[in-house]
């Protein structure tokens, strides 16, 4: 399998895990192009396995359709666009501020809405493309230590996946969100206390957290051309190759 001649748009993707999502499409062959608000480590990984770096705050209705606007010319039209941005907190109800609840909400959600809205009309266009949102198990448990900001806005990314997935199928374009458990990242090493991670470590059945790597991994199959299209035509259920 191969994503050779596609171009992969990797949002958050200075931070641990979209490091580890941009690494393996662009080792089946993808162009790449990184995005983040941070500079330098993105600059880094760009030098490191190819590609282009893009500083940009995608929160910005502005910044989005520029960067639409001039990222195609440089590596062609974005075939895949994986949404990793992100930010956690873990204020629960009563802390949760409104400045608080409308941050968390800009950060994890118009990161997604935004370039979805860009770029979606390319592939639609070409009738083939792949949308693939990084939701989380807290938009399903309401977080054990997340706050209620984080986990309502990991439930609105699945809400916007499906959005998505409902407007585009019909065009060759698939849209998932993964929604992992706990995984070993700045945002939690670093975000939360030794007690709090250690309340979520006696959570999971397996006894570790999960690591970027195990992401991008099914990142890359979301993103593979083998990855199916299922459509209803009357009484017929066909299944097509999204291509």
């Amino acid at each position: 399998m191969t994503l050779t001649g596609r171009a992969a748009l990797t949002t958050g993707a200075a931070g641990a895990v979209g490091r580890a999502k941009a690494r393996l499409p662009s080792q089946a062959g993808a162009r790449l192009v990184l995005a983040d608000m941070v500079r330098g480590p993105t600059e880094d990984l760009s030098r490191e396995g190819g590609g282009l770096a893009v500083q940009a705050d995608l929160s910005d209705p502005t910044a989005v359709p520029c960067m639409a606007a001039s990222v195609p010319g440089q590596v062609g039209r974005i075939d895949i666009l994986v949404k990793n941005a992100g930010v956690l907190n873990t204020a629960k109800i009563a802390a949760t501020t409104p400045e608080e609840w409308h941050r968390v909400q800009s950060i994890n959600i118009d990161p997604a809405f935004l370039p979805s809205q860009a770029f979606l009309p390319g592939m639609r266009a070409a009738h083939w493309g792949r949308v693939i949102n990084l939701s989380s198990y807290a938009a399903k448990s309401g977080g054990l230590t997340a706050g209620t900001a984080y986990a309502v806005s990991k439930a609105a990314m699945i809400g916007l996946t499906i959005s998505i997935a409902r407007e585009v199928a019909g065009k060759g374009v698939t849209a998932n969100a993964i929604a992992p458990a706990c995984m070993m990242s700045p945002m939690v090493s670093e975000q939360l206390t030794a007690a709090q991670r250690q309340t979520q470590l006696a959570a999971i059945p397996v006894g570790r957290y999960c690591e970027p790597e195990e992401v991008a991994h099914a990142v890359t199959f979301l993103a593979f051309p083998p990855c199916r299209l299922h459509h209803r035509r009357g009484d017929r259920d066909e299944r097509r190759t999204a291509f």
